[in-house]
């Protein structure tokens, strides 16, 4: 080996290990600094059971939007290539670069009572601004490119062919949809879902802003670790803990469910489209 290959393997290992030093340390610094006891003893602050329930029912139905909406939409847009569908992929991964408090603004102005479609609420004596719908609507905001990426990138992973074989056996649009295309893109519909829940799940600024930070209406998980943070650290860091797990947790079933990170799955028997 010469003195230049030494170097280069040297460089590339030095660079590597710091970038995982870099990612390992916050998480390792709060398991060592959260004893058993201080866990447990943050687990019983009285932030946390409010938190926890209202995070769970916000996240889970946020994510019901997200999949019942989302999946037609990334089904259109996988199956057209033109620049309008570009345009449309692009304006839905929006909420992914923007920053959160910018999130935030943008769902005021859409639905708070001066926005844009506040007026028209109003009257229906609807205000949406801090309340648990507007967690939701933040959710929803945040989580949505997430599923829409990887729904999108599933569909089209499909081989046109079978979707032609399951037309050309007499299956309707609907039953292609339900009985091919949804079985093909299965993994890659359940790691978008993962994801979204994932995302909706650590949601903080957008929930701030546009929902507020009220205990049993509003402070889901992320937000009562800022609260936490004032006054009992050893909530925080129970809190975070979990959320660190779950997230840990999340991470390995879809690496489990997906090793090569593909997608790929058998294909179904078309025939099952039109039985």
């Amino acid at each position: 080996m010469t003195a230049a290959s030494t170097i280069w393997r040297a460089v590339m290992w030095t660079a590597a290990i710091c970038m995982v030093a870099f990612v390992v340390l916050p998480v390792l610094a709060l398991l060592v600094t959260t004893g058993w006891p201080a866990f447990v003893a943050g687990l019983r602050d009285p932030l946390v059971l409010p938190a926890l329930e209202l995070t769970v029912a916000t996240t889970a139905t946020s994510l019901v939007l997200v999949v019942g909406f989302g999946t037609p939409l990334a089904w259109l847009l996988a199956s057209r290539s033109g620049r309008l569908a570009r345009t449309v992929e692009t304006i839905l991964q929006l909420p992914v670069v923007i920053p959160p408090a910018v999130a935030g603004l943008t769902l005021l102005l859409a639905f708070g009572r001066r926005g844009l479609l506040g007026p028209a609420l109003e009257p229906l004596g609807w205000s949406i601004p801090f309340t648990t719908v507007a967690v939701i609507i933040a959710e929803v905001f945040v989580a949505a490119p997430f599923y829409l990426q990887a729904a999108i990138a599933a569909f089209r992973r499909i081989d046109p062919s079978l979707l032609v074989v399951a037309r050309s056996l007499g299956a309707s649009p609907a039953r292609v949809f339900f009985g091919v295309a949804i079985p093909l893109a299965r993994a890659g519909l359940l790691s978008g879902a993962a994801l979204a829940w994932a995302r909706a799940l650590g949601e903080f600024g957008a929930t701030l802003m546009f929902a507020g930070n009220f205990t049993g209406r509003t402070q889901t998980l992320p937000l009562a670790i800022y609260t936490a943070l004032e006054s009992n650290l050893d909530a925080a860091k129970a809190l975070s803990l979990v959320l660190v797990l779950v997230a840990f947790g999340l991470l390995l079933l879809l690496r489990a469910r997906d090793p090569v990170g593909t997608g790929a799955r058998s294909a179904p028997d078309t025939r099952t489209a039109v039985s």
